[in-house]
């Protein structure tokens, strides 16, 4: 089945004023902003829960929103499944009947069996607890098993994880990754933390003062240095893949090849054949002119500068290419003069071992691995 999402839109809830013109397909895709950027409003339209002033929106081969033509599908017809940030279960029913509510009403055929989403989410030991007995991620599992149930053509998803600390966050995103190689259900995915879209999506959207100012596969877009700004030079960075090449196992450590560059990671979890894909931060790579000894860092990867971008602050971003794919660097303006740094300079970027945020893709054999988030 088709399920490419396909959405170029503009309007406005009250005084604020959203444009948005992005397509993806299966997978997740992440909507990434900061508050007040239009997240939810893009959210309530694609959904039917806000009408656009123009544009369309189609997924697949059905045709949502046509100002053009006057069509404008209800919320209840849209086959969409919404996942809010508090949950918003039934607090009267167990766990068991506000899954089996979503099943009975969702106006679809029952394809997706109850014990099926209840493995999928970790959901069996809980079906005869009432809602205010679950913890908060608990909750936001039941609340994703009850959208999956009403067997939606797509899944929106509110900044689900927002009410949770980091612990319970850590302990729902391995069954969001589970929900996403495992199903074929198409899924937005809106937040506000961008470790978690780096983590979650495959295709990302940022959105900026009411308007989508990138989109397209996450590793692209998040090697962009000009959208420092809008993903937040803090924690901008960007993301590569590679594959597990050899295991030390006497040191723990793991080589990965990126870009037919060595890398050296933390290997809990790891196996050869994996394919993963890491997240760099800028601020986590350094850079030098000539190949440092004596050092402890593991990773001194020659890399060529490909674009520069001189910030009026202390510091500047550097663009760098390993092999066909990008790393960024955050260094001070002082070291770009320096170390003499120009577009096409070779260099050496520098990076920690244990500073790599990563997940594993696939094995050599095409299943998923399980890895922690962090090394």
């Amino acid at each position: 089945m088709n399920s490419e999402l396909v959405v170029s839109i503009k309007g406005h809830a009250g005084a604020f004023s959203l444009s948005a013109d992005f397509d993806s397909s299966q997978g997740i895709a992440g909507v990434f902003g900061h508050s007040g950027s239009g997240k939810t409003t893009l959210l309530k339209m694609i959904a039917g829960l806000v009408r656009p002033d123009a544009g369309k929106i189609m997924l697949g081969e059905r045709i949502l929103f046509d100002a053009g033509a006057g069509i404008d599908v209800p919320a209840s017809q849209r086959r969409t499944g919404f996942v809010f940030q508090d949950g918003r279960l039934f607090p009267h029913m167990s766990v068991r009947n506000n899954l089996v509510y979503a099943q009975r009403f969702g106006r679809r055929d029952n394809r997706r069996a109850l014990g099926d989403v209840t493995g999928l989410l970790g959901l069996d030991q809980l079906l005869d607890r009432k809602p205010f007995t679950l913890s908060g991620g608990e909750r936001q599992r039941v609340a994703i098993g009850r959208a999956l149930l009403a067997d939606p053509d797509l899944l929106l998803m509110d900044e689900p994880l927002s009410s949770l600390d980091h612990a319970r966050r850590q302990e729902v995103l391995p069954y969001l990754e589970r929900v996403r190689e495992e199903t074929a259900v198409p899924i937005i995915y809106v937040s506000h933390e961008i470790d978690e879209i780096a983590r979650l999506a495959d295709t990302l959207v940022v959105l900026s003062q009411g308007a989508v100012i990138a989109s397209g596969p996450t590793v692209e877009v998040f090697g962009r240095i000009d959208l420092g700004p809008a993903l937040g030079r803090y924690e901008a960075g960007a993301m590569v893949d590679g594959k597990v090449a050899a295991i030390d196992e006497a040191f723990g450590l793991a080589t990965v090849i990126v870009g037919g560059e060595k890398f050296e990671l933390v290997a809990h979890g790891l196996e050869v054949g994996n394919s993963v894909r890491m997240r760099i931060r800028a601020r986590d790579v350094a850079v030098a002119s000539t190949r440092p000894t004596g050092i402890s860092i593991r990773n001194c990867i020659s890399a060529t500068v490909d674009q520069i971008n001189r910030e009026t602050g202390a510091y500047g971003e550097l663009l760098l290419t390993v092999g066909d794919q990008a790393l960024r660097a955050r260094i001070t303006r002082k070291s770009l003069v320096e170390l003499n740094i120009s577009k096409g300079s070779k260099v050496f970027a520098l990076l920690k071992a244990v500073s790599v945020e990563r997940r594993a893709l696939a094995s050599g054999d095409g299943t998923v691995a399980r890895v922690p988030d962090k090394t």
